[in-house]
């Protein structure tokens, strides 16, 4: 599991924060991933917007995100809405 903050979120006050909600927030849903967690590599990417969250925000996108992990790779859901657009037109 590995956590990803740019200096786009932020000074590194809030970069801080940001990491330390989002490995509170994977430690309280880690659960979410059942066994299917050891088969995975997974990077969580802070957006900016990660800077004006607050960290109920933040355990519900890990565990939106983790569900999808979960149901696999054949789910179409994994990929990110706007990042997984990126490019088409």
């Amino acid at each position: 599991m590995g956590i990803t903050v740019s200096r786009k979120v932020g000074n590194a006050v809030v970069r801080n924060r940001v990491k330390r909600w989002l490995r509170e927030a994977i430690r309280h849903e880690r659960r979410r991933l059942g066994a299917s967690a050891r088969a995975w590599d997974i990077v969580l990417i802070a957006h900016p917007s990660a800077a004006d969250a607050d960290y109920a925000r933040m355990r519900s996108d890990v565990a939106s995100v983790f569900d999808r992990v979960r149901r696999g790779p054949g789910d179409r859901a994994l990929s990110s809405g706007s990042a997984g657009r990126r490019g088409r037109r």
